[in-house]
């Protein structure tokens, strides 16, 4: 295990590195303009895709001519002092197109990411979400509560000290209307959450009144939804949407294409700088969070720096050089960094599996296929998976194994695993590699090789099936050929299909697949329940297009019963019930199976230049979302330079 005094160590060791670092503007490698800008959807998977993609490169990263200057040089916004400038890789991938929260067509990830955990940079939420505790911690408000608990209507207070980059003050106005403009203009947020939230209302500027939508029956459409609301909208400026409206005529298609290059906006940083090779946001040194009702000072680095790097490679070389300080990368065998090269590198954790994991990446089975519609053939390819191996080789042993924490709904995090009883569906469990088991339970239910061939038949077709995943995300490929190799040992045919990352969208969004590898959701508000939705809904099944959930189209009447009931309670005895029977429901009938738990954010830092960074342990209770997201933008204002 390594300490905080071995990297201190390596930090000695690496002095002579970190000086001309302090002199210098950071840099990295050239990297390649990514040409094709993504939706904002496809900004945010991306982002995660990002993590996925392990290619490499033989193109060795070249680091920038050093810059001598205190302060930033007029008319050379690219240089920026590298002692007041945290460098990230891993999170921005092309050339910056736009600053507009509503836009469809937007590939600003460090600025414009509005998940569970949005990335408040420059925009700014009512709430922070927190994974490590799955709770809110006031940003633009101070507080929430449901008016009575018919739980149909909301009350937030706001901080009254909170105020615009250009003075204003900002009020329950700016979010009434920020909401209403998503509504109104059709964006993403808008379209998903209108259909919970009734309308938004400002009953005084420090106040704002939340009505739920209810459904026929008149409860609430979906309380839990309406709280996640409040962790992923970015707050915008009414003032500002207006002129906005104006130049383009409140013309829903234009406003959703205004680059907003002129946004006003009340996080810590604003915009500095753009091209093709790199983005700079600057610290807002009037930034209202320095109040004492927040933060009490601004965040540490004057500057906020990423290279646009070619791939993963490239940011890993520049890691490894000290160019970047944060990284938002997937590392195979990321301990070689500090054990064999003695770097001042270290991840949240100090050992397997490194990073606090919040996902499962799972193998989706098409149960409208033939074969795979036999709840027997879809369970007997889940136990011979042999998942250790995955684990070790895969995810360098990145993941706790299912032996650590058996499968189920749940992300590996201690307050998912309390929410249901492990005792009660202990004997469905499977750790994988059970050959005997799988055969057993194929000749069983009379699915065998009669031809000789060595693939058992259903109905007289083969069992032989395609499993797809994106070309060069290549740990979740080397996964899907372990599952392939598994099934062999059965009697199953999988052949492995590596289309390019749109190809493999279309395919999983439409069904036009049979096997397939996709992340559910990590860590959010409204989870578990949001991802048994995903495992389990027949929401999902019936749309032409989805993004949402449930890929595999299963479908089960109870498990919709118990997901409809699940955001009305608010019983943790009744919740238990609940989610211990949806998870029976999973193991019996396995729709879909976790192949690893996965971080939903990869977690590395270099401590040459800054230190102070979140560690598993330290007291913080800040969570590894890469000092940007949600309640991880605290790590900001931890941060200190190396002396």
């Amino acid at each position: 295990m390594k300490s905080r005094t071995k990297r201190l160590v390596a930090l000695f060791a690496t002095l002579a590195m970190t000086a001309s670092l302090l002199a210098g503007c950071g840099g990295g490698s050239e990297p390649a303009t990514n040409d094709a800008p993504a939706t904002t959807d496809d900004a945010a998977a991306a982002d995660d895709a990002a993590t996925d993609d392990a290619a490499t490169t033989d193109d060795a990263a070249t680091t920038d001519d050093a810059a001598t200057d205190d302060t930033a040089s007029a008319g050379d916004t690219n240089s920026t002092p590298r002692n007041e400038t945290l460098y990230f890789a891993g999170q921005q991938w092309g050339t910056i197109n736009d600053w507009n929260p509503f836009s469809t067509n937007s590939n600003n990830a460090m600025c414009i990411q509005q998940k569970d955990s949005s990335r408040t940079l420059i925009y700014e939420t009512l709430f922070m979400f927190n994974l490590l505790d799955g709770q809110l911690y006031p940003l633009l408000a101070t507080d929430w509560s449901w008016d009575d608990d018919t739980l149909t209507a909301m009350t937030v207070k706001m901080n009254p000290d909170a105020h615009w980059s250009d003075g204003s003050a900002l009020t329950a106005n700016d979010v009434a209307y920020t909401w209403d403009c998503n509504v109104k203009y059709e964006s993403s947020l808008g379209l998903d959450f209108s259909n919970y939230v009734e309308s938004m209302t400002a009953t005084d500027d420090t106040t704002l009144a939340i009505k739920c939508k209810l459904d026929d029956a008149g409860n609430p459409a979906n309380p839990l939804k309406v709280q996640q609301v409040l962790q992923q909208m970015f707050v915008m400026q009414k003032a500002y949407l207006e002129t906005v409206e104006e130049r383009n005529g409140s013309d829903k298609d234009a406003v959703k294409l205004d680059k907003m290059e002129d946004l006003v906006a009340s996080g810590p940083y604003m915009p500095f700088f753009d091209d093709d090779q790199k983005v700079v946001f600057i610290r807002d040194e009037n930034y209202w969070g320095q109040a004492a009702s927040m933060w009490g000072k601004l965040p540490a680095p004057k500057y906020i720096a990423h290279v646009i790097y070619a791939d993963n490679n490239a940011g890993q070389v520049a890691l490894e050089a000290g160019d970047v300080d944060v990284c938002q990368q997937f590392t195979t065998d990321v301990q070689k960094l500090w054990e064999e090269k003695n770097l001042p590198i270290t991840t949240y954790i100090d050992e397997p599996p490194y990073g606090q994991c919040a996902t499962m990446p799972s193998c989706w089975m098409n149960v409208e296929k033939p074969g795979l519609d036999q709840v027997e053939v879809r369970k007997a390819i889940a136990m011979a998976t042999d998942y250790d191996q995955i684990i070790a080789s895969a995810m360098s042993n990145q993941s706790p194994t299912f032996k650590d924490v058996p499968r189920s709904t749940m992300n590996p995090t201690d307050g998912e695993q309390a929410l249901y009883d492990h005792d009660a569906v202990k004997d469905l469990q499977f750790a994988g590699n059970d050959i005997d088991g799988a055969n057993a339970l194929l000749d069983e239910a009379g699915i065998v090789d009669t031809d000789g061939d060595g693939i058992r038949e259903y109905n007289g077709t083969p069992l032989s099936f395609k499993a797809e995943c994106p070309d060069g995300w290549t740990d979740w490929m080397a996964s899907l050929e372990i599952v392939a190799a598994s099934a062999k040992n059965i009697g199953i045919d999988i052949q492995t299909f590596f289309p390019d990352t749109n190809t493999f969208y279309d395919d999983i969004t439409t069904g036009n697949f049979e096997i397939c590898m996709n992340s559910p959701s990590g860590a959010s508000i409204t989870n578990p329940w949001g991802r048994c939705m995903q495992f389990l809904s027949s929401q999902y099944a019936d749309l032409s297009v989805n993004w949402s959930g449930n890929w595999g189209k299963y479908r089960n009447d109870e498990a919709d019963e118990i997901l409809a009931k699940i955001p009305l309670e608010t019983d943790q005895a009744t919740l238990k019930e609940y989610y211990t029977r949806l998870n029976e429901i999973y193991l019996t009938d396995v729709p879909n199976f976790a192949l690893m738990y996965r971080p939903e954010l990869f977690y590395i830092v270099n401590e040459s230049v800054w230190t102070g960074y979140p560690m598993k342990d330290d007291g913080s209770n800040i969570p590894p979302t890469d000092c940007t997201d949600g309640y991880g933008i605290a790590a900001l204002y931890n941060l200190t330079l190396v002396e």
